[in-house]
Order: C-alpha cells, then structure tokens, then sequence
C-alpha cells in the first residue's frame, strides 16, 4: 500500500471512531477485510446455490441491518476521504464454488467499507476511552465479528 494509501487508512480511522492506527495496524486490517469478505461469499455461495444459480448475487450476500447502515454511513465519509479506490484493491477473493456477477464485485468496497466502519466502531463499544487499538483489541473485535458474520 502506497505513503497516500496508509495516511488515509489512518484518517478513515479517526474520522470513523477518533482511533489512531498506523501503518502496522494495516496488516490486521487487511487480514480482518479478506477474512469477512470471505465469509459473507461463502454465504452467498450457499445461497445461490440453494435457489439453483451458478453466479453470486448481491441480493445473496448476508447483509445485516447493522451493516447496511454502516454501508450507507461509510458513503458518507468516502465522499469526504475517497477510500473506495483503495478499497477495489483489498477487495479480492479466493476461487469459489460460484462466480460473482459484475455486480456484486462492484459492490465490495462498499461493504468492505462497511465492514471496516462497524470494525472501527466496534474498538469504541468494547473500550471506550480506547485511542490505539494493540493486538489485544483487535483480537477482541475480530472474535465478535467472527460471532456475528
């Protein structure tokens, strides 16, 4: 990831929950991003093929309510922060089952940045006065995620 890359990363952070992550928080980061894309395709994969398809919808995936509306609210803050190009690049996934249409590919940096908005917030939830995430707190977060999604 690029200089530029990195300092938005940090500034999505602080915008999302006032946390300050640096450029070694990226590593957790991303693996936390392909790890929940995953499992929301893996979803998806099932869905699709219970009702007979052979491509992956976006209407398959396992939106929540909670992550539309973090969705929605990271629209808001990438039109002040532009992080969806950056985002395109995170958004990869292993060979599956099902194929994804063109538009449910599209739509991954928008739930990646929903994810990763619910992510940032979730640091706030469990430890409020929190200001620097340490393994400890990602580890937290990631295991309520892996609850969840």
């Amino acid at each position: 990831m690029t200089v530029m890359s990195i300092a938005r990363f940090e500034r999505f952070f602080r915008t999302a929950a006032g946390l300050d992550v640096d450029k070694n928080d990226l590593k957790r980061y991303s693996d936390f991003v392909d790890t929940k894309l995953y499992d929301l395709l893996t979803v998806a994969q099932a869905t699709a093929r219970a009702n007979g398809r052979d491509i992956i919808r976006t209407c398959d995936l396992p939106i929540t309510k909670g992550l539309q509306e973090s969705i929605h609210r990271f629209r808001t803050i990438d039109e002040e922060l532009e992080l969806k190009p950056i985002l395109e690049q995170l958004a990869t996934h292993p060979t599956l089952d099902r194929a994804p249409d063109q538009d449910t590919e599209a739509a991954y940096p928008e739930i990646i940045g929903g994810l990763s908005l619910a992510l940032a917030q979730s640091f706030k939830i469990l430890h409020p006065d929190l200001k620097n995430p340490q393994t400890q707190h990602w580890d937290e977060a990631r295991a309520v995620f892996d609850l969840l999604l």
